[in-house]
């Protein structure tokens, strides 16, 4: 979108680049080590211990001010994660062995501490070169390096890029027009300021309903003046069973991590808990019931990937457990409208293909005067005033605050709408054939198991395009390695195959790249679940069989090392 938003609204990762005072270290210009890490979240922190025990030097480019990734972005009222601990957190000994959460779902406030732990036994801050956003990057190959150039013009050269910028790293704010006019705050969930906002005696605006509009509500709900949600599609949202934990509990339970933690890497999705090895129609109505009841009560993500093994692929099945689901919401609801809008008795999608939302009295604040919701599918927003929100059909809503919870563009491609580019495509890479990946990707992800893309020598991304929720590193034994073009191919027919067995092509979803208008509608994780994707990997790693495996030294009579 055009930068006509007010001055407090920030949109861009560009907008945090800060030029060090101090250049030395990771910041001196023109370093050069082993390994280039961008991003500070779990998954680059991840890799930097990792290679630094392999005897990597490595360093991390990070365009936010501190270590986290996204909790230190994710700051906004009522920010927490969806999984619980010990699932969510690093399996290092020393690491969890002096650490203790509050709650079995973290909030933002507990997971910045915890990351601050792991800079304490770790060492991590030290390898960070923080407020640095990387713009550019292109892979020499008769020196067999990467040189990556950041926003304020200095560079780095290393033999591998890891990039562990997340599926979701880049914001997406609908193009309304008049958003620079209105006088009152306003904030994207991912860039909230770290201050508090005061909403009390406030009529406050959330705009969408995602994870973040979900959350936000229920923070809003019991302190602000007045609360209106604008809602496209309903949140299929599931209790989330939030309970707190003294130290001594969970040091009782501490002798068990090691287990789970190679648990985790068993599941379907990564939790403690997998599919019910039965399919819908093999129990009867009663035997369902009393099974939907249970998996319900023990809450998290249990009722999304823990229910019937059919669940996500036969639509008959699908259909009980989204009217178990709408029975046991509808319940709490007290008004009829906002019942039927929140909870409709006819699904607006097959349940769990667009990611649940874990809830503790998200629908509960609609039953309180003060919290109203409001129906944007046929009436869209048209823009916004000096003073608040005017609808298509010309109704107009005033505000004195509001949260744009309108969440991320997802994974890659290009918003054809505004030719704006997302995640490892605003990174500017440039492949050794001199096509850049923005480009090459403007028509779908191409990638080779999910870590790797052709054209890219030594180049891994974690966490990203046709990969599942595994954190995973590329081989490091050979002096470089490239993906070969038949084998992306082959991979990219493999997602293909693995999402049409499912109900997740039937709705736009950012599990299809749909999350956002004009954007390549095509499945964008691979399906198959993570035991599945273990083993692709190491098959792979096995053989090398898909890799084009390059010495540094050019033969003979040829001015590159390209084989």
């Amino acid at each position: 979108m055009e930068d006509k938003i007010a001055p407090n609204f920030k949109t861009e990762l560009v907008d945090y680049s800060i030029l060090p005072e101090n250049k030395s270290g990771p910041y001196a210009d023109n370093i050069e080590i082993d390994a280039l890490i961008v991003g500070a979240g779990f998954a680059g922190i991840f890799m930097l211990k990792t290679l630094r025990d392999r005897g990597f030097k490595a360093v991390i480019f990070e365009a936010g001010n501190d270590s986290g990734g996204t909790w230190r972005w994710n700051c906004y009222p009522g920010a927490g994660v969806d999984s619980e601990v010990p699932e969510y957190e690093f399996s290092w000994p020393e690491v969890w062995k002096t650490w203790n959460w509050s709650s079995n779902y973290p909030t933002y406030q507990d997971l910045r501490a915890y990351f601050d732990h792991v800079d304490q036994i770790v060492g991590i801050k030290k390898d960070c070169a923080f407020n640095t956003v990387v713009v550019g990057a292109h892979f020499d190959v008769v020196s067999g390096k990467w040189t990556v150039c950041t926003q304020d013009g200095w560079k780095a050269t290393a033999k591998y890029l890891i990039l562990g910028t997340g599926f979701a790293a880049r914001r997406y704010i609908p193009n309304w027009p008049g958003m620079d006019k209105f006088k009152g705050i306003i904030h994207h969930s991912s860039f909230w300021p770290d201050e508090k906002v005061e909403v009390k005696n406030k009529r406050c605006a959330v705009i969408g309903t995602g994870a973040s509009g979900v959350q936000i509500v229920q923070a809003w709900g019991p302190e602000a003046g007045k609360v209106k949600l604008f809602q496209r599609t309903p949140n299929l949202a599931v209790p989330m069973r939030k309970k707190t934990f003294t130290v001594k509990e969970q040091e009782q339970k501490k002798h068990f991590y090691p287990e789970l933690f190679r648990f985790r890497e068993t599941s379907f999705a990564g939790f403690h808990y997998n599919w019910y090895e039965k399919n819908t129609f093999d129990d009867t109505p009663e035997e369902r019931e009393t099974f939907y009841e249970k998996v319900w009560g023990e809450g998290g993500f249990r009722y999304w990937v823990a229910v019937y093994k059919d669940n996500l692929f036969n639509a008959k099945a699908n259909k009980k457990s989204y009217n178990f689901w709408a029975k046991k919401t509808r319940a709490r609801i007290q008004d009829p409208r906002k019942r039927d809008l929140l909870a409709p008795l006819e699904m607006p999608h097959f349940f769990g293909v667009k990611r649940p939302c874990l809830e503790y009295d998200y629908y509960e604040q609609f039953n309180r005067p003060s919290v109203d919701l409001v129906n944007i599918k046929h009436n869209p927003i048209k823009e916004f005033t000096e003073t608040g929100i005017t609808l298509q059909d010309g109704t107009h809503h005033e505000f004195d605050v509001i949260a744009v919870a309108t969440g991320f563009k997802a994974h890659f491609g290009l918003n054809i709408s505004s030719d704006k580019i997302l995640v490892m495509t605003q990174l500017g890479l440039q492949s050794i054939n001199n096509t850049k990946l923005q480009e090459e990707w403007a028509t779908g992800a191409k990638t080779y198991l999910g870590t790797t893309v052709s054209g890219y020598p030594n180049m891994f991304h974690i966490y990203e395009a046709h990969g599942p929720t595994l954190l995973s590193n590329g081989p490091t034994t050979v002096e470089y390695i490239n993906a070969k073009p038949a084998a992306a191919e082959s991979w990219k027919e493999k997602i293909l195959q693995q999402t049409e067995m499912s109900l997740f092509p039937t709705t736009n979803s950012t599990y299809m790249g749909g999350n956002v208008p004009g954007k390549i509608y095509e499945p964008v994780c691979y399906a198959g679940g993570i035991p599945a994707y273990i083993r692709e990997i190491r098959a792979a790693l096995d053989t090398m069989k898909g890799f084009e495996i390059v010495t540094q030294e050019p033969p003979e009579g040829r001015g590159d090392a390209r084989l």
